[in-house]
């Protein structure tokens, strides 16, 4: 959280109910907003020193694996808040996620903040809340930070930084450029919820939605998964783009065709007709807690199997092949119609500010 003062765990206590520009100045009023919601919150050994880098042993970290996943990214999601989550319990889910699909057990987060001068101090302990609430039950530490205050219309209320470190299981190698002829291609649920929760809740289009984001940590089913197909080629978690920007990335990097099947791909009636009514595409949808997972064909049942046991892989589905002798880097589906379309990369933004 960068404070001007490092030392032990101080107890300083918030006037404002809303943020200035003195609360990203670096003096009481800073060290304050530190204390009173973000130590309070995330409260841990490592955070708590205050110094401007945590701190591990190497030792401690290669119990877990023999090398080091490192990812970064940040949220600038409109509203703050939807159906299923808000843009704190995003930015866990989605740093824990980048780092699972890489085969790596997310151990430690960075949090930096740009706060928006006039934003109420209790929606932002919500938010701060819901990411020490997400961050536990990922089991995942906020270890560091770093808090700015910009002046109003600088930006929209919030917008949040998270760097995750994770450590790979030995002897484990995921990557696009893996898939093989013959190969699996799983999800593990209904596509396209995100998507169709966010642009409910704008409001802009006066339609009524009771879908729910699938915003969620997926390391545990990605365990899982492991488990069941020691072999598995490539996971990604489908998000800006949805599952049609993946599976396009993942053809073009393996040089390899993917055929889907339209029938098999699970997509809610609610979110197909959402999607009829504004002209979407449900295979462009983000997603926040849906993988994409190709394995090979003699661990397909095992791995479906081991998903559906698990609460966030009820619902998984076969969706399609790495076909033998196709054009390589060209994704198709075969339709309900019977015939088959190209699935092209997605070009533009279907909706901006998803995540």
């Amino acid at each position: 959280m960068s404070s001007p003062a490092s030392g032990k765990k101080r107890h300083g206590k918030l006037v404002s109910q809303v943020i200035t520009l003195a609360h990203g100045g670096g003096g009481k009023a800073m060290r304050d907003l530190i204390d009173d919601v973000f130590i309070e919150a995330f409260d841990n050994e490592a955070l708590n020193t205050l110094e401007d880098q945590a701190r591990f042993s190497l030792s401690d970290l290669q119990q877990h694996g023999d090398r080091l996943a490192l990812t970064t990214d940040s949220y600038v999601i409109d509203p703050l808040f939807f159906p299923g989550g808000d843009i704190g319990k995003l930015a866990i889910c989605g740093t824990v996620n980048d780092l699972a699909v890489g085969g790596a057990k997310p151990l430690y987060l960075t949090c930096g903040m740009i706060i928006e001068e006039g934003m109420p101090v209790e929606t932002l302990r919500q938010i701060v809340a819901s990411m020490a609430q997400t961050a536990a039950q990922a089991g995942v530490m906020i270890v560091t930070g770093d808090t700015k205050v910009v002046d109003k219309g600088s930006c929209d209320k919030l917008f949040i930084n998270t760097a995750g470190v994770g450590i790979i299981r030995t002897g484990l190698e995921l990557g696009a450029d893996k898939a093989q002829a013959g190969d699996a291609v799983l999800v593990n649920g209904m596509l396209g919820d995100h998507g169709a929760a966010i642009l409910g809740a704008r409001g802009d289009m006066q339609l009524s939605t009771d879908i729910q984001s699938d915003c969620a940590p997926l390391h545990e089913l990605i365990d899982v998964i492991l488990q069941a197909a020691p072999h598995t080629r490539f996971m990604r978690d489908a998000t800006r783009g949805g599952i049609a920007s993946v599976l396009n990335e993942l053809a073009e990097a393996s040089r390899v065709e993917i055929e889907i099947v339209e029938a098999k791909t699970p997509i809610r009636q609610e979110v197909k007709g959402f999607c009829e009514i504004l002209g979407l595409d449900p295979l462009y949808l983000a997603n926040e807690g849906k993988l994409v997972i190709v394995v090979p064909k003699e661990e397909s049942d095992a791995a479906l199997h081991a998903m559906k046991q698990h609460p966030l892989g009820a619902e998984a589905a076969r969706i399609g092949t790495v076909l033998p002798g196709g054009r390589p880097g060209r994704v198709t589906m075969q339709t309900v119609f019977g015939g088959k379309r190209i699935v092209d990369m997605l070009v533009g933004e279907q909706l901006p500010r998803i995540c």
